[in-house]
């Protein structure tokens, strides 16, 4: 268990955040149209929709003021320079590069890559056999050197992406939908998985890992996907490539 001095020093900088945050709620609130006229008739300021977000930042800015308050009267502004200069320190940077915050580093990599990049634009079978396999080669088989390598093998790939994504390739040219995205996404499984063989094919622990991961990786979405699909006829995110063959065998449309 933390003590409370631990505690109170991470009041300090949690509640800096938590200010920040509101400051840039209520910053973005202010954008909203405070009066505006709809069908000639003038809203007043109250109607606001600009109001439950100034009102949200607002507090979220007290609370985070109080809470810093709070942790500097308890730990003292001394102590709070001693932190302040360890973060300045040598110590800092060797904590940001030890195994454990790597493993952070890639927890958030995938998360924020799968959301933001792949799960809107690349087919959700395919982002789901990805991120799975990323995921479970990275931390199933407890090797803090494989995974900055395997780390650094997926950052390339998802820069490709990137790139791809920001000059519009993914676009459709005409009135039929695009795969560019999806058959990129099926290269890279391919080429990622190729990689993770090559770096684990010499221990049999490793690949026997390895093998498990794969059937796992690729049987869940093709088990949880169709079901929310094709019969509680939930939409998917994205429905590309694999969902096009599916809809093809499912609603027999060879026939």
């Amino acid at each position: 268990m933390l003590d409370k001095e631990k505690l109170r020093k991470a009041d300090v900088f949690s509640g800096a955040a938590f200010f920040l945050f509101g400051l840039w709620v209520v910053s973005q609130a202010f954008r909203m149209p405070m009066r505006d006229s709809w069908g000639g008739v003038m809203n007043v300021w109250y109607v606001s929709p600009a109001l439950m977000p100034l009102f949200i930042g607002g507090v979220m800015m007290l609370l985070g003021a109080m809470l810093c308050r709070i942790g500097l009267k308890t730990v003292g502004f001394e102590i709070f320079k001693g932190t302040l200069r360890w973060l300045a320190s040598p110590d800092l940077l060797r904590v940001l590069k030890s195994d454990v915050s790597v493993r952070f580093y890639a927890i958030a990599v995938l998360f924020l890559t799968l959301v933001f990049v792949n799960l809107p634009r690349v087919d959700f079978f395919l982002c789901a056999v990805l991120f799975l396999s990323v995921f479970i080669t990275m931390f199933y088989f407890l090797n803090d050197s494989l995974l900055q390598k395997f780390l650094r093998f997926y950052l390339a790939g998802e820069a490709v992406f990137i790139v791809f994504f920001a000059f519009g390739l993914h676009s459709p040219t005409d009135e039929t939908p695009s795969y560019a995205a999806d058959v990129l996404a099926l290269a890279f499984i391919i080429a990622y998985l190729v990689y993770v063989w090559m770096k684990t094919r010499s221990q049999a622990e490793l690949r026997k890992k390895f093998r498990i991961g794969l059937i796992v990786a690729l049987t869940t979405p093709f088990v949880i996907g169709p079901i929310f699909k094709y019969f509680l006829m939930v939409p998917l995110p994205k429905e590309g490539l694999v969902v096009a063959a599916l809809d093809y065998v499912w609603y027999l449309e060879f026939l």
